[in-house]
């Protein structure tokens, strides 16, 4: 995640210096929108996401804010929760820039709500920087006002079958079970997982679309259970990571390889430890890494720091922290800038 702020710094500054000049700054104040989730099936990762962009701020505030033109000016964030659904964040997007008159973005949960809040933000030439939507298709649409903190989503498990190809004595003998929402970030994800099946030469006995509302994935686990794949791969956000771990231990479900999106924002390893033991599980964030720079400090610096100001993570979720970036984006932007215009 770290290695790509260089460029998603660089390309903002462009925008930025061509933002309005009657831009949201209220005093000494900047203001910036979201429209995100914190109802509705991504409620989760709505909030682990909000969390992150609000310790950024208040890190950034305590720190002197964001220098401009020889003065200090604070951040804020005004929110309006979407509901989970495209449709009304599209709406709440043109609302914060219409009626609220923000000048500059935080993206949304997921690929499918940016993908609906996108087209809004480049209507009116408003620069949106997002830190949740992976999905490919968001970064083929030519936006000029869209910029991005994360790797894009075909990448998450590609490397799982890489793995599997690695392990086996013939990577063309290994059978594998597919089961995907049908979101934009989980297509993705798993048009990742085709081509290296396909390359590969691998077999797939399973190919499932995953319920809409997540919360039964007993019809492919029964299959799986009687198919017995050498690999189970599943992308269904936190919630279909929580339903799978959990039907997976009651059905006492055993594959040798299991790999999944979004373990940690739903907590598999300390709610289902059994189950959990081996995933294979795709992240934006390990806290370990000693990779550190002036803008974000270093992982394990960061991770501490959000810890202590939200104790009740045992672990912290990669939306957070890139959520956090995102942030950290528009502070160095501002003041590469040294303008508002």
């Amino acid at each position: 995640m770290f290695m790509k702020h260089g460029i998603a710094i660089g390309a903002i500054l462009a925008v930025s210096l061509a933002v309005p000049a009657m831009a949201r700054v209220d005093g000494d104040t900047i203001t910036l929108g979201s429209s995100i989730s914190l109802t509705g099936k991504y409620a989760t990762n709505g909030l682990h996401t909000q969390r992150g962009y609000d310790y950024a701020v208040k890190v950034i505030n305590d720190a002197g804010g964001v220098k401009v033109g020889g003065k200090s000016y604070k951040l804020a964030v005004k929110y309006y929760d979407d509901e989970s659904t495209p449709a009304r964040g599209a709406q709440l997007a043109e609302r914060l820039i219409q009626q609220d008159g923000v000048e500059y973005m935080l993206g949304p949960y997921s690929s499918g709500m940016t993908k609906a809040i996108a087209p809004v933000s480049e209507k009116f030439g408003v620069p949106m920087v997002e830190a949740e939507g992976a999905s490919r298709s968001l970064f083929t649409q030519g936006y000029k006002y869209l910029f991005a903190v994360l790797s894009t989503s075909e990448q998450y498990l590609a490397t799982a079958v890489d793995f599997a190809a690695e392990k086996s004595g013939n990577a063309g003998d290994v059978r594998v079970a597919l089961a995907f929402e049908g979101d934009p970030f989980s297509m993705d994800v798993r048009a990742g997982v085709i081509d290296k099946i396909n390359e590969y030469g691998m077999k797939v006995v399973i190919d499932d679309q995953l319920p809409a509302d997540l919360s039964d994935m007993s019809t492919t686990l029964t299959k799986t259970k009687a198919l017995k794949p050498d690999v189970l791969i599943i992308s269904g956000h936190s919630k279909g990571a929580a339903t799978a771990a959990r039907q997976m231990e009651e059905m006492k479900i055993n594959v040798p390889m299991i790999a999944m999106t979004h373990c940690e924002a739903a907590k598999v390893q300390e709610k289902f430890p059994k189950a959990a033991n081996g995933f294979l599980c795709a992240t934006q964030w390990v806290e370990s890494l000693s990779k550190s720079d002036s803008m974000f400090g270093s992982a394990a610096e960061w991770n501490a720091g959000f810890k202590a100001d939200y104790p009740s993570y045992t672990s912290v979720p990669y939306q957070s922290a890139q959520a956090s970036a995102a942030v950290y984006v528009f502070k160095e932007a501002f003041e590469a800038a040294n303008s508002f215009d």
